[in-house]
């Protein structure tokens, strides 16, 4: 073996936990592989055997990447018109109730709470980073401070700051018996398709919470309360739908003559909705949903 594939293997042996951090910091799957891809290529250019510990180099190039690419994302957003939602993450989709193959094994495994991850995504980008290297990948603050040009007690501070902001936003944990997500959710459509508006705020907890993310063209947004957001789901009226989990979560893709309508999942508790998150931007759902759904 020349030192170039012993390289490459060793590289390999760190993906996974790359893609993990590269996942929880950006919330875009394609965004998280570039940002590991670009980690292979610093790795290729740099004298490998003068890096002592080679996984956490890995993930200081990965966590600056991430940074840089949240501080432009961030830019891009304060320029345009200020919206009530943000956009979604990228969710994982892997099929409900059936075996999924080795690729989506290794992306569900690197998802965490699509819920959490929204939250993530309302922290600043050098808190977030901190949160995510310190509190879930166990970096240390010394190694984390030059990443966001902080000493290593003000980056600590972030990471508190982080936490503190997600421990507050922390959504109602789902119901874990699966079986009964994916009856409420079920019903949900039952009601929607017979538009059964009173049988649709009974499902729905009276605080629920529908964010919905259009794609391009249209701003994202948020709609509370039962009532509203019934009126909103009775528009799934006479789509195809699709069971599928989404980062553990019961939901459904819908579809219209074959093709990719939307993409939608919920947080049940007990025997009602008390969120929702809709992703209705038909190219989007076609790649996130590749591999598990097949469409005409």
């Amino acid at each position: 073996m020349d030192e170039n594939e012993w390289l490459a293997e060793r590289f390999e042996e760190h993906r996974p936990r790359l893609r993990a951090v590269a996942y929880r910091m950006l919330g875009s799957l394609s965004e998280a592989e570039d940002a590991v891809q670009d980690a292979w290529l610093r790795l290729d250019r740099a004298e490998a055997d003068k890096i002592d510990n080679l996984g956490g180099w890995l993930t200081t190039v990965v966590g600056r990447e991430c940074l840089h690419l949240l501080r432009s994302r961030r830019r891009r957003r304060e320029e345009l018109v200020d919206t009530v939602g943000k956009p979604l993450p990228d969710p994982v989709i892997a099929a409900a109730g059936a075996a999924v193959d080795a690729e989506q094994e290794v992306l569900l495994a690197d998802s965490i709470g699509l819920a959490l991850l929204v939250v993530l995504d309302s922290l600043s980008p050098a808190e977030r980073l901190a949160f995510v290297l310190h509190d879930m990948f166990d970096l240390p603050f010394d190694e984390i401070a030059p990443l966001v040009g902080r000493s290593p007690a003000a980056a600590r501070q972030l990471a508190s700051r982080a936490r503190r902001r997600v421990r507050g936003a922390e959504p109602p944990s789902p119901d874990p018996d699966r079986a009964r997500q994916r009856e409420v959710v079920d019903a949900f459509y039952a009601a929607a398709n017979a538009g059964d508006f009173a049988a649709l705020v009974e499902l729905l907890d009276p605080g629920v919470v529908f964010h919905a993310d259009y794609g391009p063209g249209r701003s994202p947004a948020v709609y509370r309360g039962a009532a509203t957001v019934a009126r909103q789901a009775r528009a799934a009226h006479g789509a195809d739908l699709h069971p599928v989990l989404v980062n553990g979560l019961p939901g459904v893709i819908s579809a219209r003559h074959g093709r990719p309508v939307s993409m939608v999942a919920f947080v049940v508790v007990g025997d009602r909705i008390v969120e929702i998150y809709g992703i209705r931007d038909p190219d989007r759902v076609r790649r996130l949903a590749a591999g598990v759904i097949r469409f005409g």
